[in-house]
């Protein structure tokens, strides 16, 4: 399938061990704990990237934030307290240096991290998830990559999706890109639709976030 589940799976070389699974599931248990009882908004792109929630565990969020190597977002916007661990293996040759030393970062995750912040949104009344929750990747280019998740993906995703808007009935749900929006659409599930950031998107989402919270 090309696919990686980040809270089961955990590749020799890439991940820093067998413990790898473990932490990022610890990240999005105390993730969602946090925001229980709280939830107003909940954000849904359309699929984990290798460099946010592969290594991170939480949607939209890159291990570069959980660590505080971003200055304008700080780790206790995410999780409060709680001390987040890499699972990244900063012994790669094959990464990056600013990867080795850092951690992974992802466009995405800090462009949407920055305008919740800006918004002036409570981060602990937002949820961030993806319609397929896992991280598909391009068989060729390998696992530190990124794919369109097939269409049996998606219908796969939903069910997640459907699930966790039960859990929060009352809270608004924001498809972040238009693939995003229409596989909700399809499935009768009520959201507005804000442009994703990627690809040159970013000035377009940031209006589009303003509109929205900043009436």
């Amino acid at each position: 399938m090309n696919v990686f589940n980040p809270w089961r799976d955990c590749l020799e070389g890439i991940d820093i061990g067998n413990e790898a699974p473990t932490i990022r599931s610890s990240h999005l248990e105390k993730y969602l704990r946090l925001r229980a009882e709280n939830v107003k908004w909940i954000f849904v792109a359309e699929a984990l990237g290798y460099q946010g929630g592969r290594f991170s565990g939480i949607a939209m969020t890159s291990e570069r934030i959980l660590l505080g190597y971003l200055n304008e977002i700080n780790p206790s916007n995410v999780l409060s307290s709680f001390i987040a661990k890499r699972t990244s293996n900063s012994m790669n040759p094959l990464f990056k240096k600013t990867e080795q030393v850092s951690g992974f970062t992802e466009p995405t995750a800090t462009v949407v991290w920055k305008e919740i912040l800006n918004c002036g949104i409570d981060p602990f009344q937002t949820l961030f998830w993806n319609i397929f929750p896992f991280h598909p990747f391009s068989k060729t280019k390998g696992p530190l990559s990124n794919r369109t998740p097939t269409s049996n993906e998606l219908s796969l995703g939903v069910t997640y999706v459907k699930r966790l808007i039960e859990l929060h009935p009352s809270a608004e749900v924001i498809a972040i890109g238009k693939h995003s929006n229409e596989i909700l659409n399809q499935h009768n599930m009520i959201n507005s639709h804000i442009p994703h950031p990627a690809n040159g998107g970013t000035n377009d989402f940031r209006i589009a976030m303003r509109e929205l919270f900043l009436k």
